[in-house]
């Protein structure tokens, strides 16, 4: 399965993701694309028309262009999500995202979406760390088990 992984350019929780067997979507397959694409010629923005309008799906013409650039960019994550993880409190090392606003934006998104989200505190200390692995490998386990079913059953 797909899973949005936030902060989204979190490497740590991208390996643990695909460690369990699933796909992480993260910030930095989206930047390669923008920036090893022979179609774009315009460095170091990158741009494409349709990129503007990506963001604006989400936020309206007078919210900072920052914020809808970033949008923009995490659109095709967005709507690749099957799953989602989001570490609430995650320090700067584990994955920042560079504005606040489009912080919030981005997590009610996705929690809109309808897809299940685990949603965790980051770890503090060893204990909470080991817990913080368990409850990521119960909740892809679940999906998953979710996804097995339905591939049985359509054979």
């Amino acid at each position: 399965m797909k899973i949005f992984i936030y902060p989204p350019n979190s490497l740590i929780l991208a390996d643990l993701v695909e460690r369990f067997g699933h796909e992480p979507l993260t910030l930095m397959s989206e930047v390669r694309k923008k920036v090893t694409s022979p179609s774009l010629d315009s460095p170091p923005m990158n741009m494409t028309p349709d990129d503007p309008k990506k963001g604006l799906k989400y936020a309206a013409i007078e919210i900072p262009s920052g914020v809808r650039g970033r949008m923009a960019l995490m659109d095709p994550l967005i709507e690749q999500a099957e799953a989602a993880i989001i570490v609430e409190d995650a320090e700067y090392m584990f994955g920042c995202m560079g504005c606040a606003r489009t912080n919030e934006l981005l997590k009610f998104v996705v929690r809109k979406k309808g897809v299940p989200v685990l949603e965790l505190q980051y770890p503090k200390n060893e204990n909470e760390a080991k817990n913080f692995v368990l409850y990521v490998n119960e909740f892809l386990d679940k999906l998953t088990e979710k996804v097995a079913p339905k591939a049985e059953g359509s054979q």
